[in-house]
Protein backbone atom coordinates (compact mmCIF):
# COMPACT_ATOMS: atom_id res chain seq x y z
CA UNK A 1 0.00 0.00 0.00
CA UNK A 2 2.70 2.34 0.78
CA UNK A 3 4.86 1.34 -2.16
CA UNK A 4 1.49 2.15 -4.61
CA UNK A 5 0.88 5.49 -2.25
CA UNK A 6 4.49 7.04 -3.72
CA UNK A 7 4.10 5.81 -6.97
CA UNK A 8 0.57 7.53 -7.36
CA UNK A 9 1.73 10.62 -6.04
CA UNK A 10 5.10 11.02 -8.10
CA UNK A 11 2.62 10.44 -10.74
CA UNK A 12 0.05 13.22 -9.71
CA UNK A 13 3.10 15.52 -9.02
CA UNK A 14 4.43 14.62 -12.64
CA UNK A 15 0.99 15.01 -14.25
CA UNK A 16 0.33 18.69 -12.34
CA UNK A 17 4.31 19.99 -13.29
CA UNK A 18 2.93 18.64 -16.98
CA UNK A 19 0.00 20.21 -17.33
CA UNK A 20 0.30 23.88 -18.93
CA UNK A 21 0.85 26.74 -17.14
CA UNK A 22 -1.22 29.59 -18.64
CA UNK A 23 -2.35 32.31 -16.83
CA UNK A 24 -6.13 31.98 -16.06
CA UNK A 25 -5.64 27.82 -16.80
CA UNK A 26 -6.29 25.12 -14.18
CA UNK A 27 -4.70 22.37 -13.77
CA UNK A 28 -6.77 19.17 -15.02
CA UNK A 29 -6.73 15.93 -13.13
CA UNK A 30 -8.74 13.09 -12.87
CA UNK A 31 -9.77 11.32 -9.28
CA UNK A 32 -10.96 8.36 -8.51
CA UNK A 33 -12.33 7.96 -5.25
CA UNK A 34 -9.55 5.39 -4.33
CA UNK A 35 -7.41 7.98 -6.13
CA UNK A 36 -8.52 10.64 -3.65
CA UNK A 37 -8.27 8.36 -0.58
CA UNK A 38 -4.64 8.17 -1.35
CA UNK A 39 -3.82 11.50 -2.14
CA UNK A 40 -4.65 12.56 1.16
CA UNK A 41 -3.34 9.80 3.48
CA UNK A 42 -0.20 10.52 1.41
CA UNK A 43 -0.28 14.79 1.35
CA UNK A 44 -2.43 15.38 4.08
CA UNK A 45 -0.47 17.46 7.35
CA UNK A 46 -2.47 15.62 9.57
CA UNK A 47 -1.37 12.03 8.96
CA UNK A 48 2.28 13.75 8.82
CA UNK A 49 1.58 14.84 12.19
CA UNK A 50 0.79 11.68 13.54
CA UNK A 51 3.41 9.65 11.71
CA UNK A 52 6.17 12.28 13.44
CA UNK A 53 4.74 11.54 16.67
CA UNK A 54 4.83 7.97 16.35
CA UNK A 55 8.64 8.38 15.60
CA UNK A 56 9.04 10.80 18.93
CA UNK A 57 7.46 7.98 20.83
CA UNK A 58 9.76 5.57 19.29
CA UNK A 59 12.70 7.32 20.23
CA UNK A 60 11.36 8.03 24.07
CA UNK A 61 11.37 4.30 24.08
CA UNK A 62 14.75 3.92 22.78
CA UNK A 63 15.79 6.58 25.83
CA UNK A 64 14.12 5.04 28.33
CA UNK A 65 15.68 1.16 27.83
CA UNK A 66 18.96 3.33 27.34
CA UNK A 67 18.81 4.95 31.27
CA UNK A 68 18.71 1.25 32.41
CA UNK A 69 21.57 0.20 30.87
CA UNK A 70 25.64 1.26 31.45
CA UNK A 71 26.55 5.07 31.37
CA UNK A 72 30.35 6.25 30.56
CA UNK A 73 31.17 9.84 30.93
CA UNK A 74 35.02 11.29 30.78
CA UNK A 75 35.36 14.06 32.32
CA UNK A 76 38.72 16.30 32.24
CA UNK A 77 39.81 18.87 34.36
CA UNK A 78 42.77 21.60 34.48
CA UNK A 79 43.04 23.88 37.71
CA UNK A 80 45.24 25.85 39.33
CA UNK A 81 45.51 27.43 42.41
CA UNK A 82 47.24 28.93 45.64
CA UNK A 83 47.70 27.82 49.36
CA UNK A 84 47.86 30.67 51.49
CA UNK A 85 50.86 31.36 53.76
CA UNK A 86 51.14 29.37 57.63
CA UNK A 87 53.69 28.58 59.78
CA UNK A 88 55.45 25.71 57.84
CA UNK A 89 55.11 28.06 54.67
CA UNK A 90 55.63 31.42 54.89
CA UNK A 91 54.41 32.21 51.04
CA UNK A 92 52.17 31.39 48.92
CA UNK A 93 52.14 28.05 47.25
CA UNK A 94 50.76 27.70 43.65
CA UNK A 95 49.77 24.37 42.38
CA UNK A 96 48.70 23.11 38.66
CA UNK A 97 46.63 19.69 38.22
CA UNK A 98 45.12 18.05 35.35
CA UNK A 99 42.88 15.04 35.85
CA UNK A 100 40.85 13.01 33.81
CA UNK A 101 38.50 10.76 34.51
CA UNK A 102 36.38 7.57 33.35
CA UNK A 103 33.12 6.83 35.15
CA UNK A 104 30.94 4.37 34.81
CA UNK A 105 27.67 4.09 36.29
CA UNK A 106 25.16 0.94 36.17
CA UNK A 107 21.71 0.94 37.68
CA UNK A 108 21.40 -2.14 39.46
CA UNK A 109 17.60 -2.14 41.17
CA UNK A 110 15.64 1.44 40.74
CA UNK A 111 12.37 -0.32 42.79
CA UNK A 112 10.62 -1.04 39.71
CA UNK A 113 10.71 2.58 38.71
CA UNK A 114 12.75 2.32 35.46
CA UNK A 115 11.10 -1.08 33.98
CA UNK A 116 7.93 1.23 34.76
CA UNK A 117 9.12 3.95 32.61
CA UNK A 118 10.11 1.68 29.68
CA UNK A 119 6.78 -0.21 29.82
CA UNK A 120 5.17 3.30 29.76
CA UNK A 121 6.80 4.14 27.25
CA UNK A 122 5.94 1.26 24.86
CA UNK A 123 2.34 1.84 25.78
CA UNK A 124 2.98 5.22 24.68
CA UNK A 125 4.52 4.06 21.56
CA UNK A 126 1.33 1.82 21.22
CA UNK A 127 -0.96 5.06 21.50
CA UNK A 128 1.01 6.62 18.92
CA UNK A 129 0.60 4.03 16.24
CA UNK A 130 -3.47 3.70 16.51
CA UNK A 131 -3.06 7.43 16.38
CA UNK A 132 -1.80 7.49 12.89
CA UNK A 133 -4.09 4.15 12.14
CA UNK A 134 -7.24 6.53 13.52
CA UNK A 135 -5.56 9.71 11.43
CA UNK A 136 -5.84 7.51 8.78
CA UNK A 137 -9.66 6.56 8.85
CA UNK A 138 -10.04 10.22 9.31
CA UNK A 139 -8.80 11.18 6.66
CA UNK A 140 -10.40 8.56 4.23
CA UNK A 141 -14.10 9.84 5.66
CA UNK A 142 -12.81 13.26 4.68
CA UNK A 143 -11.95 12.44 1.52
CA UNK A 144 -15.26 10.24 0.53
CA UNK A 145 -17.14 13.40 2.12
CA UNK A 146 -15.54 15.56 -0.06
CA UNK A 147 -15.32 13.45 -3.10
CA UNK A 148 -19.13 13.33 -2.78
CA UNK A 149 -19.84 16.26 -1.90
CA UNK A 150 -18.35 17.47 -5.14
CA UNK A 151 -20.57 14.23 -7.04
CA UNK A 152 -23.92 16.04 -5.52
CA UNK A 153 -23.31 19.64 -6.13
CA UNK A 154 -22.11 18.15 -9.75
CA UNK A 155 -25.27 16.94 -10.16
CA UNK A 156 -27.32 19.46 -8.98
CA UNK A 157 -25.99 21.84 -11.05
CA UNK A 158 -27.11 19.29 -13.94
CA UNK A 159 -30.64 19.41 -12.76
CA UNK A 160 -31.04 23.09 -12.23
CA UNK A 161 -29.64 23.49 -15.81
CA UNK A 162 -32.35 20.74 -16.60
CA UNK A 163 -35.03 22.62 -14.46
CA UNK A 164 -33.80 26.62 -16.90
CA UNK A 165 -33.71 24.49 -19.77
CA UNK A 166 -37.90 23.70 -18.93
CA UNK A 167 -38.48 26.50 -17.83
CA UNK A 168 -37.29 28.03 -20.90
CA UNK A 169 -39.39 26.02 -23.01
CA UNK A 170 -41.88 27.04 -21.01
CA UNK A 171 -41.67 30.22 -21.18
CA UNK A 172 -41.27 30.19 -25.20
CA UNK A 173 -44.96 28.57 -25.21
CA UNK A 174 -46.35 30.57 -22.75
CA UNK A 175 -45.27 33.40 -24.93
CA UNK A 176 -46.50 32.16 -28.04
CA UNK A 177 -49.74 31.64 -26.13
CA UNK A 178 -49.85 35.22 -24.96
CA UNK A 179 -49.32 36.70 -28.59
CA UNK A 180 -51.96 34.54 -30.25
CA UNK A 181 -53.84 36.02 -27.05
CA UNK A 182 -54.79 32.78 -25.76
CA UNK A 183 -53.17 33.57 -21.91
CA UNK A 184 -53.29 36.52 -19.84
CA UNK A 185 -50.09 38.71 -19.26
CA UNK A 186 -49.58 37.24 -15.86
CA UNK A 187 -49.45 33.74 -17.14
CA UNK A 188 -45.83 35.67 -18.70
CA UNK A 189 -44.78 36.98 -16.27
CA UNK A 190 -44.92 34.02 -13.80
CA UNK A 191 -43.13 32.37 -15.95
CA UNK A 192 -40.48 34.49 -16.55
CA UNK A 193 -39.91 35.05 -12.67
CA UNK A 194 -40.15 30.75 -12.14
CA UNK A 195 -37.12 31.26 -14.68
CA UNK A 196 -35.24 33.98 -12.77
CA UNK A 197 -35.58 31.67 -9.78
CA UNK A 198 -34.14 28.75 -11.65
CA UNK A 199 -31.40 30.54 -12.84
CA UNK A 200 -30.69 31.80 -9.50
CA UNK A 201 -30.14 28.35 -7.87
CA UNK A 202 -27.92 27.26 -10.97
CA UNK A 203 -25.66 30.38 -9.97
CA UNK A 204 -25.81 29.33 -6.15
CA UNK A 205 -25.00 25.15 -7.08
CA UNK A 206 -22.30 26.28 -9.64
CA UNK A 207 -20.76 28.60 -6.68
CA UNK A 208 -21.40 25.57 -3.93
CA UNK A 209 -19.33 23.01 -6.39
CA UNK A 210 -16.61 25.20 -6.99
CA UNK A 211 -16.31 25.55 -3.09
CA UNK A 212 -16.64 21.54 -2.96
CA UNK A 213 -13.81 20.94 -5.31
CA UNK A 214 -11.45 23.68 -3.79
CA UNK A 215 -12.64 22.27 -0.48
CA UNK A 216 -11.09 18.44 -2.05
CA UNK A 217 -7.79 19.97 -3.51
CA UNK A 218 -6.88 21.46 -0.42
CA UNK A 219 -7.43 18.32 2.40
CA UNK A 220 -5.71 16.32 -1.02
CA UNK A 221 -2.99 18.29 -1.24
CA UNK A 222 -3.04 19.97 -4.51
CA UNK A 223 -3.78 23.46 -5.71
CA UNK A 224 -6.92 24.96 -4.95
CA UNK A 225 -7.17 25.88 -8.55
CA UNK A 226 -6.76 22.31 -9.60
CA UNK A 227 -9.83 20.71 -11.90
CA UNK A 228 -10.85 18.12 -10.97
CA UNK A 229 -12.35 15.28 -12.84
CA UNK A 230 -14.09 12.91 -10.85
CA UNK A 231 -14.20 9.16 -12.53
CA UNK A 232 -16.55 7.78 -10.13
CA UNK A 233 -20.52 8.69 -10.14
CA UNK A 234 -22.96 8.47 -7.53
CA UNK A 235 -23.60 4.39 -7.32
CA UNK A 236 -25.71 2.39 -4.59
CA UNK A 237 -24.50 -0.85 -3.33
CA UNK A 238 -26.34 -2.01 0.00
CA UNK A 239 -24.40 -2.70 3.10
CA UNK A 240 -24.57 -6.23 4.29
CA UNK A 241 -23.36 -6.02 7.85
CA UNK A 242 -25.97 -5.35 10.53
CA UNK A 243 -26.46 -3.27 13.43
CA UNK A 244 -25.04 -6.07 15.94
CA UNK A 245 -22.21 -6.62 13.81
CA UNK A 246 -21.39 -2.84 13.74
CA UNK A 247 -21.18 -2.49 16.70
CA UNK A 248 -19.14 -5.33 17.87
CA UNK A 249 -17.07 -4.99 14.93
CA UNK A 250 -15.97 -1.24 16.26
CA UNK A 251 -16.38 -3.12 20.12
CA UNK A 252 -12.70 -4.74 19.03
CA UNK A 253 -11.16 -2.54 16.18
CA UNK A 254 -11.87 1.08 17.05
CA UNK A 255 -8.24 2.17 17.55
CA UNK A 256 -9.55 5.28 19.99
CA UNK A 257 -10.96 2.20 22.08
CA UNK A 258 -7.50 0.27 22.10
CA UNK A 259 -5.76 3.94 22.79
CA UNK A 260 -8.18 4.24 25.85
CA UNK A 261 -6.87 0.95 27.15
CA UNK A 262 -3.27 1.18 26.61
CA UNK A 263 -3.88 5.11 28.51
CA UNK A 264 -5.35 2.42 31.05
CA UNK A 265 -2.40 0.02 31.21
CA UNK A 266 0.11 3.29 31.17
CA UNK A 267 -2.02 5.03 34.17
CA UNK A 268 -1.10 2.10 36.10
CA UNK A 269 2.51 1.50 35.25
CA UNK A 270 2.67 5.51 36.50
CA UNK A 271 1.70 3.74 40.42
CA UNK A 272 3.82 1.57 39.94
CA UNK A 273 6.86 4.18 39.46
CA UNK A 274 5.24 6.01 42.32
CA UNK A 275 5.63 3.45 44.63
CA UNK A 276 9.33 2.70 43.61
CA UNK A 277 10.11 5.88 46.28
CA UNK A 278 9.24 3.36 48.80
CA UNK A 279 11.92 0.83 47.82
CA UNK A 280 15.11 1.04 47.58
CA UNK A 281 17.84 1.91 44.96
CA UNK A 282 20.81 0.31 44.03
CA UNK A 283 23.83 1.53 41.62
CA UNK A 284 27.45 0.29 40.57
CA UNK A 285 29.70 2.92 40.02
CA UNK A 286 33.55 2.11 38.76
CA UNK A 287 35.72 5.16 38.26
CA UNK A 288 39.16 5.40 37.13
CA UNK A 289 41.55 8.82 37.73
CA UNK A 290 44.75 10.06 36.09
CA UNK A 291 46.42 13.41 37.35
CA UNK A 292 49.55 15.31 37.56
CA UNK A 293 51.01 18.87 37.37
CA UNK A 294 51.72 18.65 33.24
CA UNK A 295 49.40 18.61 30.70
CA UNK A 296 47.18 16.33 29.75
CA UNK A 297 47.73 14.77 33.15
CA UNK A 298 48.37 11.08 32.77
CA UNK A 299 50.83 9.75 35.11
CA UNK A 300 49.42 8.78 38.45
CA UNK A 301 46.53 6.80 38.59
CA UNK A 302 43.83 5.63 41.00
CA UNK A 303 40.68 3.67 40.37
CA UNK A 304 37.54 3.66 42.73
CA UNK A 305 34.36 0.73 42.45
CA UNK A 306 31.84 1.03 45.10
CA UNK A 307 27.78 -0.31 44.97
CA UNK A 308 25.79 2.80 46.57
CA UNK A 309 22.50 1.57 48.18
CA UNK A 310 19.95 4.30 48.93
CA UNK A 311 16.85 3.88 50.73
CA UNK A 312 13.85 6.88 51.24
CA UNK A 313 13.39 6.73 55.23
CA UNK A 314 10.92 9.53 55.51
CA UNK A 315 10.13 12.33 52.97
CA UNK A 316 6.88 14.26 54.79
CA UNK A 317 4.65 11.98 52.75
CA UNK A 318 5.85 13.30 49.43
CA UNK A 319 5.50 9.50 47.83
CA UNK A 320 2.62 8.94 49.26
CA UNK A 321 0.62 11.42 47.91
CA UNK A 322 2.41 10.66 44.47
CA UNK A 323 0.96 7.22 44.55
CA UNK A 324 -2.60 8.57 45.71
CA UNK A 325 -2.20 10.75 42.80
CA UNK A 326 -1.18 7.88 40.47
CA UNK A 327 -4.05 5.96 41.67
CA UNK A 328 -6.58 8.99 40.89
CA UNK A 329 -5.29 8.83 37.42
CA UNK A 330 -6.00 5.58 36.73
CA UNK A 331 -10.07 5.99 38.11
CA UNK A 332 -9.75 9.00 35.66
CA UNK A 333 -8.52 7.52 32.62
CA UNK A 334 -10.80 3.98 33.44
CA UNK A 335 -13.83 6.42 33.68
CA UNK A 336 -13.09 8.88 30.17
CA UNK A 337 -12.35 5.01 28.54
CA UNK A 338 -15.78 3.66 29.32
CA UNK A 339 -17.28 7.35 28.24
CA UNK A 340 -15.11 7.05 24.99
CA UNK A 341 -16.68 3.82 24.12
CA UNK A 342 -20.08 4.47 24.93
CA UNK A 343 -19.50 7.44 22.49
CA UNK A 344 -18.05 5.01 20.09
CA UNK A 345 -21.12 2.76 20.00
CA UNK A 346 -23.33 5.63 20.01
CA UNK A 347 -21.97 7.17 16.72
CA UNK A 348 -21.75 3.72 15.45
CA UNK A 349 -25.88 3.36 16.19
CA UNK A 350 -26.74 6.73 14.97
CA UNK A 351 -24.60 6.46 11.89
CA UNK A 352 -26.18 2.85 10.92
CA UNK A 353 -29.64 4.58 11.76
CA UNK A 354 -29.01 7.33 9.26
CA UNK A 355 -27.97 5.13 6.24
CA UNK A 356 -30.33 2.54 6.36
CA UNK A 357 -32.95 6.12 6.46
CA UNK A 358 -31.10 7.33 3.30
CA UNK A 359 -31.41 4.16 1.90
CA UNK A 360 -35.27 4.01 2.29
CA UNK A 361 -35.07 7.45 0.47
CA UNK A 362 -33.10 6.12 -2.64
CA UNK A 363 -35.84 3.78 -3.17
CA UNK A 364 -38.87 6.22 -2.40
CA UNK A 365 -37.31 8.97 -4.29
CA UNK A 366 -36.34 6.95 -7.57
CA UNK A 367 -39.75 6.32 -7.82
CA UNK A 368 -40.85 10.14 -7.50
CA UNK A 369 -38.45 11.11 -10.59
CA UNK A 370 -39.67 8.89 -12.70
CA UNK A 371 -43.36 9.94 -11.81
CA UNK A 372 -42.67 13.35 -12.17
CA UNK A 373 -40.88 12.89 -15.47
CA UNK A 374 -44.18 11.39 -16.46
CA UNK A 375 -46.49 14.05 -15.13
CA UNK A 376 -44.24 16.68 -16.66
CA UNK A 377 -44.64 14.88 -19.88
CA UNK A 378 -48.24 14.48 -19.71
CA UNK A 379 -49.16 18.47 -18.46
CA UNK A 380 -46.92 19.79 -21.46
CA UNK A 381 -49.37 18.28 -23.50
CA UNK A 382 -52.50 19.25 -21.77
CA UNK A 383 -51.01 22.89 -21.69
CA UNK A 384 -50.39 22.74 -25.26
CA UNK A 385 -54.16 21.68 -26.26
CA UNK A 386 -55.35 24.43 -23.71
CA UNK A 387 -56.71 21.40 -20.74
CA UNK A 388 -54.33 22.41 -18.22
CA UNK A 389 -53.54 25.77 -17.00
CA UNK A 390 -50.10 27.40 -16.58
CA UNK A 391 -50.02 27.17 -12.95
CA UNK A 392 -50.24 22.85 -13.60
CA UNK A 393 -47.38 23.01 -16.14
CA UNK A 394 -45.38 25.09 -13.56
CA UNK A 395 -46.16 22.92 -10.60
CA UNK A 396 -44.86 19.42 -12.75
CA UNK A 397 -41.66 21.17 -13.74
CA UNK A 398 -40.86 22.47 -10.15
CA UNK A 399 -41.95 19.05 -8.71
CA UNK A 400 -39.62 17.00 -11.14
CA UNK A 401 -36.55 19.75 -9.55
CA UNK A 402 -37.64 18.62 -6.06
CA UNK A 403 -37.57 15.49 -6.73
CA UNK A 404 -34.59 15.10 -8.52
CA UNK A 405 -32.67 16.73 -5.98
CA UNK A 406 -34.46 14.69 -3.67
CA UNK A 407 -32.98 11.49 -5.14
CA UNK A 408 -29.45 13.12 -5.26
CA UNK A 409 -29.55 14.46 -0.95
CA UNK A 410 -31.02 10.47 -0.56
CA UNK A 411 -27.66 8.71 -2.36
CA UNK A 412 -25.39 11.31 -0.86
CA UNK A 413 -26.72 11.28 2.59
CA UNK A 414 -26.27 7.40 2.62
CA UNK A 415 -22.76 7.55 0.79
CA UNK A 416 -21.81 9.99 3.68
CA UNK A 417 -23.29 7.71 6.42
CA UNK A 418 -21.72 4.44 5.19
CA UNK A 419 -18.52 6.53 5.42
CA UNK A 420 -19.12 7.43 8.54
CA UNK A 421 -20.15 4.16 10.08
CA UNK A 422 -16.84 2.33 7.97
CA UNK A 423 -14.65 5.28 9.72
CA UNK A 424 -17.20 4.52 13.15
CA UNK A 425 -16.60 0.49 13.65
CA UNK A 426 -12.57 1.25 13.17
CA UNK A 427 -12.60 -0.16 9.28
CA UNK A 428 -9.13 -0.04 8.18
CA UNK A 429 -7.70 1.72 5.42
CA UNK A 430 -6.64 -0.29 2.35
Amino acid sequence: MKLYQRCFSLVMAAALLASPCQAGRAAQVELSLADSITLAITNNYDIKYAQAAKEKSYWALQEAKKNKGVSLDYTHTDQRYNTPPSVTSPEYLYTTNFDNQLALSLPVYSGGKLEGQIEQAKLDLQVADMEVEAAKQQLKLTAVTDYFTVLEYRNEVQVNQETVKNYTEHLSLVQAKYDAGLVDKSDVLASQVDLAQARNSLLKAQNSYANAAATLNNDLGLPHTTEVVLKDDFTYEQFSGSLEECLAYAAGNRPEIAQYEAKVASARQEVKIAKSGNLPAVDLTAEQDWYDSRLPGSKNSNWLVKLTTSFNVFDSGVTKSKIKQAQHSVAMVRDKAAQQRDEILLAVRQCYLSMTEAEQRIDTNKVSVVQAEENLMIQKARYEVGVSTNLDLRDAVLSLDSARKDYIQAVYDYHTSKAQLEQAMGMPVE
